[in-house]
């Protein structure tokens, strides 16, 4: 059996400044992460009646999501990441949440670090 038609909303190169890392250094003051989220929703309805109430909030979301990370200290950026598909999850009309959190500089001679993680509702 197919799957049923589901689109997909990009949140791309979101920057933000939070506490996050495992080394005292890491938690002294807040570092740059660039985050990336993918939301599967049908969104058939809006490319039809071109409103709002039949889409999903993307700016909401993105609200959502900076208000939490530039609040946070995580240690990990995978708890990070969770924590940033949770809030994509709870969004009206969302099935599934791919995010994914690169950490500059987190590695000598690697441009960045990143966790990718792919959540659903269930």
């Amino acid at each position: 059996m197919a799957e049923p038609q589901v689109d997909r909303i990009h949140i791309r190169d979101l920057m933000c400044r939070c506490i996050v890392g495992i080394y005292p250094e890491e938690r002294e003051e807040k570092q740059e992460v660039i985050i990336n989220v993918t939301l599967w929703a049908d969104v058939r309805r809006a490319c039809v009646s071109d409103d709002i109430a039949d889409t999903v909030d993307y700016k909401a979301i993105k609200k959502q999501v900076i208000a939490m990370v530039e609040q946070s200290q995580f240690s990990l950026i995978e708890r990070l990441a969770q924590a940033i598909a949770d809030i994509c999850l709870s969004a009206e009309g969302v099935q599934k949440a791919l995010v994914s959190v690169d950490k500059p500089g987190a590695l000598r001679f690697a441009r960045s670090v990143a966790v990718e993680i792919v959540r659903q509702r269930e």
